[in-house]
C-alpha cells in the first residue's frame, strides 16, 4: 500500500471502542461519536448477541477492527484459525483498514496473553516487514502497525523510532500511533516524546489512539482505565501539528466512568483537532 493510497483512505473522525458495557450509551450519544473500534478476536466464530451488536452498530457507525493476537513480530506461521476467522469478520465489516500491535504473542504455539516487545534490530525489521506484506496480501486491505508500550528494553541496534520507521518504509504499511504509549514509554525510559515524534514518518499515520494510564510514581502503566491527563492531550496536539490522521480513538477498556465523562473527553479531542486544522 503506497503512501499515495494511504492518503486516499476515508476520514472517520473521533471514535470510541465498542464495549458491551457501553453499547446502550453509545447508541444514545450517536451524534457525539463518529466511529467505533472492535477487537475482532472477540467476535470470531461467534453468533447471536455479539454479532447482532456489531450489525446494529454498523447501522450508525463505521466499525474498524484492531487486532490483539496476530503476532506480527513472531517467527511462527500465522494461526490459520485466526486468519480464517478474521476473513469472515472483515467480510461483514468491509473495513477501510485493519491494525495490530508491533509485538509478538506466541512462543512454541502457546499464546502468552500479553504484547511482548521486539528487539530493535535490522533482522527483526526484515522479519516484520515481510510478515506485514504477507498480511496485506492475505486480506487485500491496508494494514497498520501500532507502537506498543513496553517496560523492558531488549537487544537493539536501532532506536525505537528508527525501528518503527524502517518497518513502515520497507513494508509500505500505515501507522497506528498510540500517543499515550509514546508518553508512557518516554517517561519510563527517559526520552523526549516530541523528538520521538519528529523521528517518525508521520505522513504514514492513519489512526491515533489516546488513553489514560496509571501513575505509580517510579513507573507509569498503560491501562486504558483512567482519564486522559493534560500532558497526553498536549502531546496529541504536537502530533496533530505534524500530520493529519484519518481517525482518532478514545480507548477506555474498564473502570468506566459516567458516560458523560467519556463524551467530554471525545469533545476535547475534537476541539484540539479542530483548532489545529484551523491554524493550518
Amino acid at each position: 500500500m503506497s503512501l499515495k493510497d494511504l492518503k486516499k483512505l476515508p476520514y472517520l473522525g473521533v471514535g470510541l471502542g465498542l464495549r458491551r458495557q457501553l453499547f446502550q450509551d453509545i447508541l444514545k450519544h450517536k451524534k457525539d461519536i463518529d466511529w467505533l473500534e472492535i477487537a475482532p478476536e472477540n467476535y470470531i466464530h461467534r453468533g447471536g448477541e455479539p454479532i447482532d451488536r456489531i450489525k446494529t452498530a454498523m447501522e450508525y457507525f463505521p466499525v474498524i477492527p484492531h487486532g490483539l493476537n496476530l503476532s506480527i513480530g513472531g517467527t511462527e506461521d500465522f494461526d490459520p484459525v485466526l486468519i480464517n476467522g478474521l476473513k469472515k469478520i472483515f467480510k461483514l465489516l468491509n473495513p477501510p483498514w485493519y491494525s495490530d500491535h508491533l509485538c509478538f504473542n506466541y512462543v512454541d504455539k502457546t499464546y502468552i496473553h500479553d504484547l511482548i516487545p521486539l528487539p530493535y534490530t535490522k533482522e527483526v525489521v526484515k522479519l516484520v516487514a515481510d510478515r506485514v506484506k504477507k498480511i496485506q496480501d492475505i486480506f487485500q486491505i491496508p494494514f497498520l502497525i501500532e507502537n506498543p508500550s513496553y517496560y523492558m528494553i531488549l537487544d537493539h541496534e536501532l532506536s525505537e523510532a528508527d525501528f518503527i520507521s524502517e518497518i513502515l518504509e520497507r513494508s509500505n504499511c500505515g501507522l497506528l500511533l498510540d500517543i499515550n504509549n509514546v508518553y508512557v514509554n518516554s517517561r519510563n525510559h527517559k526520552y523526549d516524546p516530541v523528538k520521538f515524534l519528529n523521528n517518525l514518518p508521520l505522513e504514514r499515520t492513519i489512526q491515533v489512539h489516546i488513553a489514560g494510564h496509571l501513575n505509580r510514581g517510579k513507573i507509569i502503566i498503560d491501562t486504558h482505565g483512567e482519564s486522559i491527563i493534560t500532558e497526553v492531550y498536549k502531546l496529541l496536539g504536537e502530533l496533530l501539528k505534524r500530520c493529519s490522521p484519518k481517525a482518532i480513538l478514545l480507548e477506555r477498556d474498564f473502570n468506566f466512568p459516567k458516560f458523560s465523562e467519556l463524551v467530554k473527553e471525545i469533545k476535547k479531542i475534537k476541539k484540539i483537532e479542530k483548532s489545529l486544522k484551523k491554524a493550518a
